[in-house]
């Protein structure tokens, strides 16, 4: 066969090659790339290289020409590919997981794949979508229906679906400075201090600290962010309740409105009494 791109590797990359050959976590691809640069410049032809790393003559041919076209990480590295766009929108998806999340339908267990495809169907104007699709997304946003142990929403009804669909419109419109969406959050945490010093690190060793901790009590911290730009405002309060709330909403519509802004609009929040 005459073979147009001739790989011939320098010492140091053989070097880095074997090291990468070695052990590590790397893609599979990688690794079966820098089998074949080794291969061809050890003088094997394409087709006694696809035999022996178990690839196609097209991917030998392939790693050959971005090697000498380019350069070593050319070579190994993964090239973007060509593909359809994503079927589900952002807001699509977040309807997805919110579905997931919830209650399965009546008479049934769990969601499956195949449940949820349809389910959104029945909520989006698709007219059909793959198990796999709908597999994907959930991967990406780290959902899995079928564990039991987690619990997101327990049911979706006409009113949470139309606050749903209020704060990701909300979500989805364009910055306006003089508007800025605003998300307000709340988190409660336990104040905890150590009951022996801890030994602090130095070269060649970390850390250490006793298991062992005193309780001092809990607090409340309330969280504002800014969607649109990197702004964001915490609040410890020694207790979360409907006052607190309240008066931490109204500082905020003040510093908007004392910095020539509108009021901020922001996602509904639980009141805690």
């Amino acid at each position: 066969m005459n073979v147009r791109y001739h790989v011939k590797l320098t010492r140091d990359e053989r070097a880095e090659l074997g090291l990468l050959l070695q052990g590590g976590t790397q893609a599979v691809r990688k690794l079966k790339r820098a089998q074949i640069l080794l291969a061809a410049d050890a003088g094997m032809s394409d087709d006694d290289i696809a035999a022996h790393v178990g690839v196609g003559g097209s991917t030998v041919y392939r790693t050959r020409r971005h090697f000498v076209e380019g350069n070593l990480p050319a070579a190994l590295s993964e090239g973007p590919r060509c593909g359809a766009e994503r079927k589900l929108t952002e807001k699509e998806e977040a309807l997805l997981v919110a579905t997931a999340c919830a209650s399965p339908p009546t008479g049934r267990a769990g969601w499956t794949l195949e449940l949820l495809a349809d389910e959104m169907v029945r909520l989006t104007s698709h007219e059909n979508l793959s198990r796999e699709t709908v597999r994907r997304r959930l991967a990406e946003n780290h959902i899995k229906p079928w564990r039991k142990s987690m619990w997101c929403i327990p049911k979706v009804d006409a009113e949470y679906v139309a606050h749903r669909e209020e704060v990701l419109d909300l979500y989805a419109e364009a910055a306006d400075p003089r508007q800025p969406a605003v998300c307000f959050d709340e988190s409660p945490v336990q104040l905890i201090g150590e009951v022996r010093q801890p030994i602090p690190a130095k070269p060649g060793r970390i850390e250490h600290y006793d298991y062992e901790y005193r309780r001092n009590g809990t607090g409340n911290l309330f969280v504002l962010i800014d969607v649109n730009r990197p702004w964001r405002k915490v609040k410890v309060t020694e207790q979360r309740t409907a006052k607190d709330f309240c008066r931490m909403h109204a500082r905020t519509r003040r510093r908007a409105l004392s910095q020539g802004r509108s009021h901020p609009r922001g996602s509904r929040q639980s009141v805690h009494s």
